[in-house]
């Protein structure tokens, strides 16, 4: 741009004082051509003897010495016409004199070369003119060519220098708009652009840096927000489980399923502990042979079981396991507590029934025992009533003593939640009542039982090992308990005398006893034994869920 400004001023200032100069040649011309046109005037007043010759002396001298004729000394005029003009001068010196010593004729003689002198000057103002002109022209299309050029030059260096980089920065720009921070500006300069699309770039670099930062943490927040909704979720499932009016293996198997929708995680398995039996596994997924983690299942400092789980990457949250193992902890918990809640039921209404028994039918047994007894008194015994007296005596003894049983069954008290427990509890006074052996082999769990099953097995196994104690005299007796599938078998076996199933005669109050609970089992009781052989009480049922009897 500087250039383009000095060649601008040279070439102006150059044109300036060239058309400066050309002014004062012009009126030196006109007035080296008038000294032509006055020479002959003067010529011709003298041929005329013209009164005005003096006059026209003066106006020629003034014209020769006129402003615009001494111009032509300056430095920028030639030294050629500085020449002329001096000429000029010296001859009309020469010329002058002749008029004033009378010497007409000798001027009018010299006049004409004096002309052609003035010719010659004139023609030499024309020609510097010209040239003045020529240089102007020639200099004034070199500057306006230059300039050109110079225009030219700036216009490419400022496409390929300015323009081409910034719309590269445009660009750019519009890239990280659209969030695409890997740039590649081939801009390699020294100037501010080259600065500026350094420092773009190593931006762009940064916020592409920040920018993948920012979204790695946003899908871990993301990953967080939503592993805690899934981890809500999954406790949401397992706490509407516990909201069940009944806990059952179901309720428990759900929560292990939906333990099983947690990520990584590839199979569950629920332990549920008894302190006498078998204890309860439960299992959902697809177990493999990597190792199984487990976790205790506690509530109030005591444990109600384990919890094993398989994972694969990514890790399961543990803390999410915790809080599951509290649901479940609960859970067994609930279920043991609503079972002897309706056991303590059972038990409170079959005390009502049997004192109810008692305080009607067991006191009117007695009562006719009492005034059979005060018959016998006053019958003889040769009277042919005496045989009558007796069969109504047995048989008011033996529904009394039927009666203290009945009375017994309904009185028998569970304490324990655990099937195992109840059994052993129940057990252990009529082992200590008898010289027989008695031998449990419990493998049933007391989840899959509800506490009326529970109730009405453990009172048919004691009708059994009662019949085993009081009427086979057995010595050895084996109560075994166990599930296979659904399916629960009870079978209590003896080593006593036996007996003919087919006789009539032998009182089968306790086998009718145990097959009406089996009914309300809605299972099936077979009774296998011979005289001299032992007996073998099997119980087959499916525990079916149902409210309490």
């Amino acid at each position: 741009m500087l250039a383009i400004v000095l060649l601008s001023v040279v070439t102006t200032s150059f044109a300036l004082l060239t058309l400066a100069s050309s002014l004062n040649d012009a009126e030196a011309i006109n007035v080296s051509g008038s000294l032509r046109m006055q020479s002959y005037r003067l010529a011709y007043d003298i041929q005329t003897q013209s009164p005005q010759l003096n006059e026209h002396l003066e106006h020629f001298e003034q014209s020769l010495f006129s402003p615009s004729m001494a111009a032509l000394e300056h430095w920028t005029v030639p030294r050629s016409i500085q020449q002329h003009y001096d000429h000029l001068i010296v001859r009309w010196h020469d010329l002058y004199p002749l008029l004033q010593n009378g010497h007409e004729a000798q001027f009018l003689t010299d006049v004409a070369r004096f002309v052609d002198r003035i010719d010659q000057f004139v023609y030499a103002l024309q020609e510097f003119s010209i040239v003045k002109l020529q240089l102007l022209a020639i200099v004034g299309g070199v500057g306006l060519s230059l300039i050109l050029l110079i225009t030219l030059f700036i216009i490419h260096f400022t496409q390929r220098k300015i323009v081409n980089p910034l719309n590269q920065l445009v660009h750019a720009s519009e890239q990280v708009q659209n969030g695409q921070f890997d740039l590649v500006l081939p801009v390699k300069s020294d100037n501010e652009l080259g600065i500026l699309t350094g420092a773009f770039s190593t931006m762009a670099s940064e916020l592409g840096k920040l920018y993948r930062n920012l979204e790695k943490q946003v899908d871990v927040k993301t990953r967080r927000l939503r592993q805690a909704n899934d981890s809500l979720q999954v406790l949401y499932d397992c706490s509407q489980e516990l909201k069940a009016s009944r806990l059952s293996a179901q309720n428990f198997h759900a929560m292990l399923n939906t333990m099983n929708t947690i990520e990584g995680i590839t199979a569950t398995q629920l332990i549920i502990e008894e302190p006498s039996g078998a204890n309860t596994e439960l299992m959902a997924g697809e177990p493999t042979e990597a190792i199984w983690h487990y976790q205790d299942l506690e509530i109030d400092g005591k444990i109600q079981g384990r919890l094993g789980w398989q994972y694969t990457l990514p890790c399961p949250d543990h803390s999410l396991i915790e809080n599951i193992s509290r649901t479940l902890a609960r859970g067994i918990y609930y279920n043991r507590a609503q079972k002897q809640a309706e056991q303590l039921l059972l038990m409170e209404e079959r005390a009502t029934i049997a004192r109810e028994l008692h305080d009607s039918l067991a006191q009117s047994l007695s009562y006719l025992k009492i005034q059979v007894t005060l018959l016998k008194r006053q019958v003889d015994d040769t009277a042919p009533a005496t045989s009558i007296i007796r069969d109504i005596d047995e048989g008011l003894s033996g529904a009394y003593t039927q009666l203290r049983e009945l009375l017994s069954t309904f009185r028998l008290t569970i304490k324990e939640t655990h099937f195992g427990e109840a059994l052993r509890a129940m057990l252990s006074p009529l082992e200590a009542q008898s010289s027989a052996l008695i031998t449990i082999d419990n493998q049933l769990s007391s989840l899959h039982l509800e506490a009326h099953h529970q109730v009405h097995l453990l009172q048919l196994i004691r009708e059994a090992v009662l019949n085993a104690i009081k009427h086979a005299s057995a010595t050895a007796i084996t109560v075994r308990c166990q599930q296979h599938d659904e399916t629960v078998t009870i079978s209590i076996q003896d080593d006593g005398l036996g007996f003919d199933p087919n006789d009539d005669k032998l009182n089968h109050y306790g086998l009718a006893i145990m097959t009406e609970r089996a009914s309300r089992l809605h299972g099936t009781l077979t009774i296998n034994t011979a005289k001299g052989e032992g007996c073998t009480v099997t119980l087959h049922f499916t525990p079916q869920p149902q409210g309490y009897r």
